[in-house]
């Protein structure tokens, strides 16, 4: 089992293959490789979850919350 971070996709990055979004992980803007995604791209607006710098699945919104309050029970709520 791995922890994954949720965040909401801002933008696609230009260049790199349309493989690096710009990601809003509880307000703090990353750069995150989504193409382990390529079979379902994503989109400004879609929700990831994050593993170690790669979006390693899409969820909605409630799956995000979801993810969001089992690391809250873990203790890791504060993200930077």
């Amino acid at each position: 089992m791995c922890l994954g971070i949720p965040g909401r996709v801002i933008e696609i990055v230009d260049g790199y293959h349309d493989q690096i979004a710009l990601v809003d992980v509880s307000g703090a803007r990353r750069r995150v490789n989504v193409g382990i995604l390529q079979d379902d791209p994503v989109r400004p607006g879609d929700w990831v979850i994050i593993h170690m710098g790669f979006a390693v699945e899409k969820t909605d919104e409630a799956g995000a919350a979801a993810a969001l309050d089992g690391l809250r029970l873990l203790g890791h709520g504060e993200l930077p």
